[in-house]
């Protein structure tokens, strides 16, 4: 949410700006601006809209020309999006970019207009290049100390001083910010794939900790002034990965994807044929005392720990609560000694899931993350991580990122089994051996992407839609109605299918079309029940089925076969299907498929 870049060096800091934003653009954004050192003082150029907005106002009025400079791209929070509330904020002094929100914004603001000074935007930032431009006494590290022990929230800035041309300040608190480090240029982003092109090598920012970049330097000191050694990390994907390489859309590349992004995520942890997650800070000893388990994620994360939560209670038979991460943090949860909390997030930064993990944390309970960004905020604040290998994920609505959260939790689910003795090892290993098999077969589903593109034709027009499902299947609704509205604004529910009579099957007409989702045998019959119920109503149905069911052409519309496997594992070959059908829904029905509207790829506010 919100993208940040920063570039000093020897090229051209516009042209080099405008083109880390774009490979942030991602994470959602409704304006964007940059700031550039030009003849000894800063120029700003901003504009609401997207990026092809800012580059032509540049074109009519002026394009910067220096070698130093900042750019944003906004997701508004405070005041709507326009040209004066877009970043970068600053005056003739002191100029910034900020990603976060600053909580007491309003009271800063009545001190400083108390002072003379006045605002012509409404976000929470100006208070913030308001409130540097007044402590700002020719020091830059002085005054973003007196700053930041001012200022309530989260926060990633992005600061040039007009005294210091050539010279980049960047601080964090709770927002994601790296330090990308070249041969003679240097670099602040968002995230890596914004400087991947230029290099990978970076430095990760604690708390708190000031850089400091010039052309052929970048040194980091904490508040007291001392300066830091980091770790410089080098990140292992390059800018290919990071492009569609051939594909209309990030997002039908991503689905294509996940046949090796859960190979990639499995395969190292799958050791002589038994789970070995290699966790560090929780042992086999320190799991098999664990008695309850909580998963706390948001969104498509969550759903991904509700399909956990059957299939670690079905296996091991160890309870599983799964919690929505903004309502976890505030209801005060009932955590015990030997609970587990799990917290789940892409990219690692998720402001209300790390809020989670924060606050178990303080009651002394052990957690383990499921992310896939290496060294984020909530990869570094658990006692223990698990990577997800997706790579870099660029479409706003997730895909192979959720394939291999749901890949961790069957491997959680084994390694559970293992421990607590519900399972032999002979049938471990054979659970094993058959996730090592997914990648194969879910090639084979996605040769159906043909069939998908051609039921979305049929459902296209659709103003309603429901998802049905029951047990692990209505997991999947869930996430398959969240795909659809995500991408294609068509208003999409999810129900368990047994509760349809209880009031929402009055909702059900000949315009209103159900997606019903029946792979699991035991419960086939019943929702085979549900399709009938939905059909007498008028509705168009298409069933997903597995690939031996019975035919229901009476009752159905369209249906779709997924190959066997089972019943348990049936979720990891489903999944694609509804993430296709999404997919050219939105494509046919003209939507911005990887950049959907008010939606951003990392949620780092509330």
């Amino acid at each position: 949410m919100c993208g940040i870049v920063g570039y000093v060096g020897k090229q051209n800091a516009t042209d080099v700006l405008i083109d880390g934003l774009r490979k942030l653009e991602y994470r959602g954004y409704d304006s964007a601006g940059i700031a550039v050192f030009e003849n000894h003082k800063i120029v700003i150029e901003k504009a609401k809209g997207r990026l092809d907005n800012l580059e032509q106002k540049m074109e009519e009025t002026h394009r910067p020309t220096g070698h130093c400079g900042i750019g944003h791209t906004r997701w508004a929070t405070h005041g709507e999006p326009s040209d004066v509330n877009s970043h970068p904020h600053g005056n003739e002094r002191v100029t910034i970019v900020h990603n976060g929100i600053i909580e007491n914004y309003q009271q800063l603001k009545e001190k400083l207009e108390h002072r003379g000074y006045s605002f012509l935007s409404e976000t929470d930032t100006e208070s913030v290049a308001k409130l540097l431009d007044y402590y700002y006494s020719g020091d830059p590290i002085e005054t973003l100390q007196k700053v930041i022990s001012a200022i309530q929230g989260s926060y990633a800035l992005g600061v040039m001083f007009k005294d210091n041309p050539g010279t980049i300040y960047a601080i964090r608190k709770e927002s994601p910010l790296i330090v990308g480090v070249g041969k003679g240029e240097n670099f602040i982003a968002s995230d890596v794939p914004a400087i991947i092109k230029y290099t990978k090598d970076y430095y990760l920012l604690d708390e708190n900790e000031i850089a400091v970049l010039t052309q052929d330097s970048v040194h980091v000191y904490d508040l007291d002034g001392e300066e830091i050694q980091k770790e410089l990390h080098t990140a292992n994907w390059d800018v290919e990965a990071a492009e569609k390489g051939g594909y209309p859309h990030f997002m039908i590349k991503e689905i294509h994807e996940q046949p090796s992004a859960f190979r990639n995520t499995v395969s190292p942890r799958i050791i002589d044929g038994l789970p070995d997650l290699q966790l560090e800070n929780l042992s086999d000893e320190q799991l098999k005392t664990i008695e309850r388990i909580h998963i706390v994620a948001c969104g498509t994360a969550m759903h991904a720990g509700m399909v956990g939560k059957y299939v670690i209670e079905e296996m091991a038979r160890i309870p599983v609560d799964v919690d929505v991460a903004s309502e976890f943090r505030y209801r005060n949860p009932i955590l015990g000694k030997n609970d587990l909390v799990v917290i789940i997030s892409q990219s690692g930064e998720t402001a209300d899931t790390l809020a989670a993990l924060r606050l178990a944390k303080q009651q002394g309970v052990p957690t383990l993350a499921i992310v896939n960004v290496v060294g984020s905020s909530i990869a570094r604040e658990a006692d223990s991580v698990c990577y997800t290998w997706a790579g870099p994920e660029i479409a706003v609505a997730s895909t192979k990122a959720y394939m291999v959260q749901l890949s961790v939790m069957y491997l959680l689910a084994a390694k559970f089994s293992q421990l607590k003795g519900t399972l032999s090892e002979n049938e471990v290993r054979s659970f094993c051996g058959k996730l090592m098999e997914i990648p194969d077969l879910l090639e084979t589903v996605l040769e159906q992407a043909d069939n998908c593109q051609y039921f979305a034709s049929k459902f296209q027009n659709a103003r309603d839609l429901f998802f049905i499902g029951r047990g692990v299947d209505y997991s999947l609704s869930l996430e398959g109605s969240l795909k659809l509205k995500e991408i294609s604004y068509i208003h999409s529910e999810a129900y368990a299918a047994g509760e349809l009579k209880h009031g929402t099957i009055s909702l059900i007409t000949d315009e209103v079309p159900v997606v019903a989702i029946a792979t699991q045998q035991a419960l086939y019959e019943k929702m085979i029940s549900n399709v009938k119920e939905v059909k007498a109503r008028g509705a168009k149905v298409l069933l997903i089925c597995r690939e031996d069911a019975p035919e229901q052409k009476d009752i159905t519309s369209y249906q779709l076969r997924i190959p066997l496997v089972d019943d348990i594992l049936m979720p990891l070959l489903t999944t694609v299907p509804l993430q296709l059908f999404a997919y050219y829904t939105a494509v046919l029905r003209g939507c911005d498929v990887d950049k959907p509207r008010n939606l951003a790829k990392s949620v780092t506010v509330e």
